[in-house]
């Protein structure tokens, strides 16, 4: 029998049998440094060698135990061998002053190049080998050689000693993924019976994540897009095709059904280690975000105490939701947030926003560094497209310069110096803006981003010199603005442009992200299967090639499940909607409201695509008197979200909402059955016309010829399908969708209707009283 594999990383390893003391967000460290500019060092340091220095060496050791084998995996960054002598060089970037590094100055950095050492000692029959570790003062560019020879015999003792304490975890982990294949193995389908079209997205989803291909999926609304997924990813994990599976979403309703979705599943026998990731400002238990010893008692000793918390829950618990989280963190007095990304090493699933896995500047780097087995199953996915271009981009503002100028005066000359050359830049942006207000170009500012780095050496002194009380918010938020676009500025490709834009009285610099494809694929091509699935991926070519997908991707669509009797698409092209004619047209979108409403008593939605258009027929319907009225407010807490839909309970109540297209009630809320017989579109929905949208419809009708599709025709009509499928949400829903603007009946629109909105009908306002008694006369 072939045992199983339980791998790791050297780095990994080292770091969590051998971290100890405080969690520590201060900036000594420099690790925001070292993230943006590390790679960079490294390869400069490394090609400065001769000959004799081999470059980011691979190195594997296998150690087999009883029931398993633990495979260690790293890469060394160098390996010297020079007259038969044997030198590791590990290399490592700092801000902190090289006259401060001695041994004491990060052990770990020793223990992972020992390992290193050990591992290639064996395997080329070594005695003695020599380490070295290199560290790059990233301000001054200084270097300091920290050496150190070992016997093969010192490193086995370090070495064994580190394997062993990990085959505590290792075994722990062995027995679970067992207890967790054997359950999957026994578990069924929840439900009694399929719905139509559930089984072949499961199959596609399976051969998928069986093939190591992306799938794009169109599933209408009433299929169960999420157990369809869910289900043969998990039989996919039994069959080791997949160790990790990540359930990504873009809104917090969507996680809460995924995490439903697998208790569901538990009750048919499923072991399996779930965790859902709160935001660190969420679950935070300070009132105020600190990571420090002196300000958090949960950061003091926060490492001397996270394996024991590590152990407690997951020999406890399977569900790794928040409230399990902040359980286990106040028992063992460690902070939340970082216990949960620890968590995520020993789940099997974790259901987590977008920016998790696709954020350059927030993802878990832990997973994504090399190619793995992992599954992305992809919610709403029609919804990543912006949040991708919004991920990839980065803005900076002049008035933020300014204003911390003006805050530290007399506190920092250093500081001061720095933003006083970054606001000269600004100033010199500013004057090309001339007549128009604004500039497109494909630069990126080298002059800038020089004296932006500049900003974050000083500010980091300024942060580290215990500064705080004076500006250390203000220092420290645009720290990490400053850091941001650096990154973004180290992406940029073909796929960007960079435009200035004067704002009233400020200055907008922004690197602007038009096409997320690449960087999206980037991610895509380090998991073995991705699955994109929505119920609007219309169209899907549009989809494809903005989401990272290829011709070698499998492309799904699937017919609606329910009856087309039971709902009516009703399109009015009487009325123009356009923003010139809102004012003279209002009167008339409060009649069909209202006919709407009177034929039939229930709760109605009314979706406008803007605020200021909500508000002006609004406050007309109001006048009239007519029925109970909901409004939504343009910034809405979660309590008043969820009391706004409570209002929907009972469809006897004859509730009217007046909301906006795009926003928290225009997808992902499940009002079934009674809770809303009908839904009335004001507008094709397309974007407001600015700037960027403009920029994008330049660059895709360069590229494609469809600028106006992919800029705006698109994504309007995107959020017009999201709204009417809030109707029909299971087979005994009825209702209607009224479509009004005159544009819906234009041949562009129409070719990409979906298939189950055919037929539709055309009314006005004389008979479409007439159609509507005829709908409802029919139950």
């Amino acid at each position: 029998m072939v045992k199983e594999k339980i791998k790791i990383s050297v780095r990994d390893m080292v770091e969590f049998i051998l971290r100890c003391g405080d969690l520590n967000d201060e900036f000594l460290g420099s690790s925001n440094l070292r993230a943006l500019e590390g790679t960079k060092i490294h390869k400069k340091i490394q090609s400065s060698k001769g000959e004799n220095y081999k470059k980011e060496v691979t190195l594997r050791y296998e150690r087999e135990f009883d029931e398993f084998i633990i495979v260690v995996e790293g890469r060394a960054d160098g390996i010297i061998v020079d007259d038969g002598n044997v030198t590791i060089d590990e290399i490592k970037t700092t801000s902190a002053n090289i006259d401060e590094i001695d041994e004491a100055y990060n052990p770990l950095h020793l223990a992972q190049a020992k390992c290193y050492a050990y591992i290639y000692s064996i395997q080329n029959s070594l005695n003695m080998i020599d380490i070295q570790l290199t560290y790059y003062q990233v301000d001054d560019g200084d270097m300091k050689f920290l050496r150190y020879t070992y016997s093969l015999d010192e490193l086995k003792i370090f070495f064994d000693d580190l394997i062993e304490k990990y085959y505590y975890w290792a075994s722990m982990l062995y027995n679970w993924i067992r207890e967790r294949n054997s359950s999957i193995d026994k578990m069924d389908f929840p439900y009694k019976d399929f719905r139509k079209g559930q089984k072949k997205l499961m199959v596609a989803v399976y051969k998928a994540i069986e093939n190591g291909k992306n799938l794009f999926a169109e599933a209408p609304t009433g299929i169960g897009k999420t157990i369809s997924t869910i289900f043969p990813s998990l039989k996919a994990m039994k069959k080791g095709l997949t160790s990790k599976i990540f359930y990504l979403t873009a809104k917090t309703i969507a996680r809460t059904v995924a995490e439903e979705t697998f208790n569901t599943l538990r009750t048919k026998g499923l072991k399996a280690k779930t965790l859902v990731l709160t935001a660190k400002e969420k679950i935070c238990f300070n009132e105020k975000t600190e990571c420090r010893p002196e300000a958090c008692m949960f950061a003091k000793g926060h490492f001397d105490r996270i394996n024991d918390a590590l152990v407690d829950i997951f020999l406890n618990e399977d569900n790794f939701n928040r409230s399990k989280i902040e359980e286990y963190a106040k028992k063992h007095m460690v902070c939340p947030f970082e216990f949960s990304l620890d968590l995520s090493l020993w789940s099997d699933v974790i259901i987590c926003d977008y920016n998790y896995v696709f954020d350059p500047n927030v993802g878990l780097k832990r997973f994504f560094q090399e190619k793995t087995d992992f599954t992305l199953l992809v919610d709403e996915a029609h919804n990543l497209v912006d949040r991708s271009r919004e991920m990839f981009s980065a803005e900076l503002f002049k008035k933020d310069f300014l204003s911390l100028k003006k805050e530290i005066k007399g506190k920092s000359i250093k500081l001061e110096k720095s933003l006083s050359k970054i606001n000269s830049i600004f100033l010199k942006l500013k004057k090309r803006c001339g007549e128009k207000g604004y500039f497109v170009t494909d630069e990126i500012f080298s002059d800038l981003n020089g004296y932006l780095k500049q900003f974050i050496g000083e500010a980091e002194l300024f942060l580290s010199n215990e500064r705080k009380p004076f500006a250390g918010e203000a220092v420290t938020d645009l720290y990490f603005e400053v850091i941001r676009y650096l990154k973004v500025s180290d992406m940029y490709n073909e796929s960007y442009t960079t435009y200035v834009e004067k704002k009233a009285d400020d200055l907008k610099v922004k690197l602007f992200c038009l096409d997320p494809s690449k960087l999206l694929n980037e991610t895509l091509e380090k998991v073995r299967s991705t699955v994109f699935f929505s119920a609007t991926l219309i169209p899907m070519a549009y989809y494809m090639s903005l989401l990272g997908g290829n011709r070698q991707d499998y492309g799904l669509r699937l017919d609606s499940p329910f009856d087309i009797k039971n709902r009516m698409i009703l399109i009015a092209n009487d009325v123009s909607t356009k923003y010139k004619d809102r004012e003279k047209t209002s009167e008339e979108i409060v009649e069909y409201i209202h006919t709407v409403v009177s034929k039939k008593k229930g709760n109605y939605i009314v979706y406008f695509p803007s605020y200021e258009y909500l508000n002006m027929v609004y406050d007309i319907y109001k006048e009239r008197g007519i029925g109970y009225l909901l409004k939504q407010e343009s910034a809405m807490m979660e309590n008043e979200k969820d009391d706004f839909l409570r209002m929907f309970e009972d469809g006897r109540n004859g509730v009217l909402a007046f909301c906006v297209l795009g926003g928290a009630f225009s997808e992902g809320i499940d009002l079934a059955k009674d809770r809303l017989i009908g839904v009335i579109i004001i507008g094709v929905g397309i974007p407001q016309i600015c700037l960027e949208r403009d920029i994008i419809r330049e660059h895709f009708e360069r590229k494609y010829g469809q600028g106006y599709e992919y800029a705006y025709l698109y994504p309007g009509f995107n959020k017009v399908m999201q709204s009417a499928g809030r109707v029909i949400r299971t087979e005994e829903d009825k209702g209607i969708i009224l479509l009004i603007d005159e544009r819906f009946l234009h041949k562009n629109y129409i070719k990409i209707f979906p298939k189950e909105w055919f037929p539709y009908t055309k009314v006005n306002k004389s008979n479409l009283g007439f159609h509507l008694d005829s709908f409802w006369g029919n139950f």
